[in-house]
């Protein structure tokens, strides 16, 4: 077993999956405003906390993580780990008095940042290299600790006269990582294996302790980065068919893996705390860091923007990395914002060959069966002379439904929201017949009975459903 970082492929496997463990290890990490201030950042680190035993046995928090995948290592395999998670460091602000003495504070103004106690985050990384082989039968238990350790900055003023000091304490850290490998039954050569993570430390809270107490003798945001040097990990969102009963018999406890990595490659797999699915991506119009996945990169870069600069000097003054999202922010040029505001993924070749069949039961107002031209721009619809909402009719059963025709809504259970349903045997108005861009047909119409009806049609807002949603009414 090797337990250090000198195995090459560790770097090159695990490069192309690190943006996204990166995003896991600090999601939440500190949230707008990015101010300690703020109400939802006086309670953090939600993900992946793995507390000392003695603390989850009171509390709601996990002390342990479980990792059940399947894998097919080829003969002479090697698997290499990655632990990963923070520490939180206390950083505590002291002022300075005069003859060399400090005091604590509860904040140090400064013309740049207000500087506050916090919990900074510090990386640790355990990596780990093991011959599969010498995973079966009983397995290999890895302990791991990281220090207790403390140091002080100075904190001086434009003219460098010291004008306090911030103090960092970092309590140890005691960890334990269990893993086994156990055959799969049946005709392929594959392995379960069971990778099991857990706290280790001996902390103890005394009467009155808060989760506050706990956290520095924590594992936050763990996870593991898993790699084969030669071989694959199985989907466990996906996999095929000879693997469902074997994955269906996976136990994972507090976190979930996921193949990571490049497109189309199976020898990483990431163990998150929060669930994801295979080959997760950081979207490529993000400009950087935000912590908060909980918005959207351009609601939260604007806000950010509108920010006070008292409230950005409070969050420049609450850590480095809220700092550097006021910068980014402030930051972005106007291409950028424009990248922000939308992108659209996934859309077929508009210059692959037209179907010259038209849609089962559809009929359009001039040539029904001619398709529309490879040179039509699919985004400029009075250009497409093979469609025309107002005029277009859908054959349902064996009734022509479009425009001015009367049908009963019949709401999907599968693929509507829950608003729909409370239309569900109401009458309605066809008002138009639409085609998306994946060929599929839409029918808007308005509900009879809503006084608001023409005020939605004047707006052009409608509700919508499919043909198999709605049952013709005779006409009249």
């Amino acid at each position: 077993m090797t337990t250090s970082a000198s195995v090459p492929e560790v770097e090159s496997r695990f490069s192309a999956a690190r943006q996204i463990a990166d995003a896991v290890l600090f999601e939440g990490y500190v949230l707008y405003p990015y101010r300690a201030s703020a109400a939802k950042n006086r309670l953090r680190w939600q993900f992946g906390v793995l507390v000392p035993p003695a603390w989850g046995t009171d509390s709601a928090e996990h002390c342990a993580q479980r990792t059940e995948c399947l894998m097919e290592p080829r003969r002479g395999a090697t698997l290499m780990i990655e632990v990963r998670f923070l520490r939180a460091q206390r950083r505590t602000v002291e002022r300075a008095l005069p003859g060399w003495a400090f005091e604590v504070t509860d904040a140090l103004e400064l013309p740049d940042r207000i500087l506050v106690p916090w919990d900074e985050g510090v990386e640790e990384r355990i990596e780990l290299s093991i011959p599969v082989d010498e995973l079966t039968g009983t397995g290999v238990s890895v302990p791991f600790s990281r220090p207790a350790g403390e140091e002080s900055e100075l904190v001086h003023t434009e003219e460098g006269q010291v004008t306090g000091r911030l103090h960092r304490r970092r309590e140890q850290v005691d960890g334990l990582l269990r893993l086994r490998a156990t055959e799969v039954p049946g005709p392929y050569t594959a392995l379960k294996l069971t990778a099991e993570l857990e706290n280790a430390g001996g902390w103890a809270p005394k009467e009155g302790d808060a989760r506050d107490a706990a956290l520095p003798h924590s594992l936050i945001s763990a996870h593991l980065l898993l790699g084969l040097s030669d071989g694959t990990f199985v989907s466990m969102t996906d996999p095929p068919e000879w693997a469902k009963g074997a994955v269906a018999d996976c136990r994972n406890e507090h976190t979930w893996p996921v193949l990571a990595g490049e497109e189309g490659r199976a020898d990483v797999l990431l163990s998150s705390p929060i669930i994801l699915e295979d080959h997760p991506m950081v979207a490529p119009e993000s400009a950087g860091t935000l912590y908060d996945a909980t918005e959207i990169d351009e609601i939260l870069a604007l806000r950010t923007t509108a920010l006070t600069d008292r409230e950005k000097r409070e969050a420049r003054g609450t850590d480095l990395r809220a700092g550097e999202v006021i910068d980014l922010a402030d930051s972005l040029p106007p291409e950028v914002w424009e990248r922000l505001h939308g992108a659209v993924r996934a859309l077929r070749e508009i210059t692959e060959p037209a179907d010259p069949r038209p849609p089962a039961g559809v009929t359009g107002p001039d040539d029904p069966f001619t398709a529309t031209r490879p040179d039509t721009p699919w985004w400029d619809p009075a250009g497409d002379r093979s469609v025309d909402p107002a005029r277009d009719r859908v054959l349902i059963g064996d009734s022509s439904v479009g425009a001015g025709s009367r049908v009963l809504l019949k709401p999907g259970l599968r693929r509507t929201d829950a608003q729909d349903l409370f239309l569900d045997g109401r009458a309605a108005l066809v008002e138009a017949v639409l085609h998306d861009v994946d060929g599929a047909v839409h029918l808007a119409v308005t509900v009879e009975g809503d006084p608001g009806a023409d005020l939605w049609r004047q707006q052009g807002r409608f509700l919508y459903f499919q043909p198999d949603e709605v049952v013709p009414l005779e006409e009249g």
